[in-house]
């Protein structure tokens, strides 16, 4: 389907009257400087998406100039200030904390990336459902997609491998999936496949990546290669065609084709070149049928208080199979069409059999031109910035074509060369307001539980869904709307900042007045412990409350963990005129304390200047 997401309102969402309708509803407690600061720092973001500016001066790279070209210094770079290290762990991680910021000023920025990027993951989704007995049919768990949130929610906010958790998020947001129309028994453990999955093959090949999530059982229902039949002439049946489009438009080539550096190429008119046809989209349709679920080894077990069986979890957690003697109900015959199938100016001959198909179909993906500079320009906007330069997407795929040694889609290499790119660490991006993106919301919230330490004393993560814009986050992890994401990655509000300087933003498209109200009541319940959507889940502000007492030095601690040192100094006055408005000694009690950090927690995370990663 060609279809994408739906235009947002066009109201300007950080617009100066945005929360007069929300300050009753936010934390009663607050004092009226403090909802006052609230109000001032939230609506701070220029015009829906003009990208903001900070003007402090924490940050500066030590990488050379940001318009230079993609090679490498003889000598490794190191951040010089607790800035800089930070700037560069809040875009390859999650959250940053002193200790890495201390190991990465004394290690270098390559070394730590390297040692980030070979830790694999401390407890993956499926050992999650099974430490929690989620996998146990007597739990009756089976239809329940809450624990996917559950699940999600603990791997973004606790583990080491917060560079592995935060690409496989980045991927999730291009090979998308979303547990919402998936309505199959063990759903949510099916979405834990797919996000072991990414996380498994983030720094492998993206050829096995692409295969691997062709068959991820998820995606199967997702988009319909489950059940997936060759055509019947009799009957005028025709294989299904939603998988095969969506994985040239969105998975691999995209619409039009590209030169490297992720400018669009054009005809003789000036028009966009399509990278395939109808015709390229029948034929490849072809190549994806005959799939089921794979039923190898997996047993029957009797529903409690129920006169039915269900298959144990097993087969959820298999690739898809095109071999019918391994069905559920197995067949004779092949579902697989035996036809001819062309597409991409490639013909795979009649009668070839499923799997060389699938070999053949993923080579002629995974090899198209288009596919580096398809991939960088977004995993670019997904870490680190919105409006990546030409030659910025060029160096990167010019990794994705080779990373040096003559292999093609290498992803530890794509990814090291997205967050080492000179573009990346220079400090000009600080200042320049075309540099940088808006942070999403579950990056926000993600971020918020890993900074200070939240943890779940049931170990089951209760979480629920966050998607509504009015009363919760505004997004959810793995709950994408459609298989377009979250956002287009073209998209530019209207009648914005963004939109008069010709530049993108897509996490814009989240952005309505309901959501932004909704994300400083989501957050102020959040910081504070209130929410009953996560109601065994909660923070442990130790690390702040010895300093509680000195608002000078929580707002300097807070701006450099949350912002890398972006706060304006403008901001910081508010935040500190807000926090001195109710006194606190170093000998009152925690409680007082803790009402001091939530409020400066609140504050900066409503800014201008932590919205906008720069």
């Amino acid at each position: 389907m060609r279809d994408e997401l739906p235009e947002a309102a066009d109201a300007a969402p950080f617009c100066a009257d945005t929360f007069d309708s929300t300050e009753e509803e936010t934390s009663s407690g607050l004092s009226a400087s403090t909802k006052i600061g609230v109000s001032t720092l939230a609506l701070a973001t220029a015009a829906c998406g003009g990208g903001g500016g900070s003007t402090s001066s924490g940050g500066g790279a030590t990488a050379g100039s940001g318009s230079g070209g993609g090679t490498p210094a003889p000598t490794v770079l190191k951040p010089q200030t607790d800035a800089e290290a930070a700037r560069f762990i809040l875009r390859a991680s999650i959250a940053a904390s002193t200790s890495e910021i201390t190991s990465i000023k004394d290690r270098g920025y390559e070394p730590w990336l390297n040692t980030q990027m070979s830790r694999s993951n401390n407890q993956s989704a499926e050992q999650f459902f099974a430490v929690n007995g989620f996998d146990d049919v007597e739990n009756e768990a089976f239809f329940n997609s809450g624990i996917a949130d559950q699940m999600i929610w603990k791997q973004l906010m606790l583990g080491s491998s917060g560079v592995r958790k935060r690409v496989a998020l980045a991927l999730s947001e291009f090979f998308v999936v979303s547990i919402n129309p998936i309505d199959i028994a063990w759903r949510a453990q099916a979405m834990g496949y797919y996000w072991d999955t990414l996380n498994e093959n983030a720094f492998g090949n993206f050829r096995d990546l692409l295969e691997a999530i062709s068959l991820n059982p998820a995606m199967g229902v997702f988009l319909n290669t489950r059940g997936n039949q060759k055509a019947d002439p009799d009957t005028g049946r025709v294989p299904d065609e939603n998988f095969g489009r969506e994985v040239m438009q969105l998975f691999s080539i995209g619409l039009y084709e590209l030169n490297l550096d992720g400018t669009v190429k054009t005809g003789s008119g000036g028009e966009p070149i399509e990278t395939y046809t109808n015709d390229d989209v029948t034929g490849i349709a072809k190549a994806f049928t005959g799939y089921d679920f794979d039923m190898t080894g997996v047993q029957l077990y009797p529903v409690p208080n129920q006169n039915w069986q269900i298959p144990g979890v097993e087969w959820v957690r298999q690739p898809m199979t095109a071999d019918p003697a391994k069905w559920r109900w197995p067949k004779n015959e092949s579902r697989h069409s035996s036809e001819e199938k062309t597409f991409l100016g490639v013909t795979i001959p009649a009668g070839t059999g499923p799997v060389e198909t699938l070999r053949q179909t993923m080579d002629t993906l995974f090899n198209h031109p288009n596919v580096g500079p398809f991939f960088a320009r977004q995993m670019i906007q997904r870490l680190v910035t919105s409006n990546p330069s030409p030659a910025y997407v060029q160096r990167v795929a010019q990794v994705f074509d080779d990373n040096g040694s003559g292999q093609r889609g290498d992803l530890r290499a794509v990814f090291k060369a997205i967050l080492l790119d000179d573009d990346a660490l220079s400090p000009t991006g600080l200042t320049d307001q075309r540099f940088g993106k808006l942070r999403e919301p579950m990056l926000r919230f993600a971020q918020w539980g890993r900074t200070f330490g939240a943890s779940s004393p049931s170990g089951d993560w209760n979480i629920a869904d966050l998607s509504n814009t009015s009363d919760r986050l505004g997004q959810a992890p793995l709950r994408s709307p459609s298989v377009f994401n979250f956002f287009r990655p073209g998209y530019t509000p209207l009648n914005s900042t963004a939109e008069a300087n010709d530049m993108l933003a897509p996490e814009f498209q989240l952005v309505n007045e309901s959501s932004v109200a909704g994300y400083v009541n989501f957050m102020d319940r959040a910081i504070n412990g209130r929410g009953w959507w996560m109601d065994d889940v909660s923070a442990d502000y130790s690390a702040e409350l010895p300093i509680a007492h000195d608002a000078q030095t929580l707002i300097d601690r807070l701006d450099l963990l949350l912002t890398a040192g972006q706060l304006s100094q403008n901001t910081k006055d508010v935040i500190l005129t807000a926090l001195q408005d109710e006194a606190v000694a170093e000998t009152d009690g925690d409680d007082i304390k803790l009402k001091r950090i939530h409020i400066a927690t609140l504050l900066v995370m409503v800014s201008n200047d932590y919205l906008v990663q720069k």
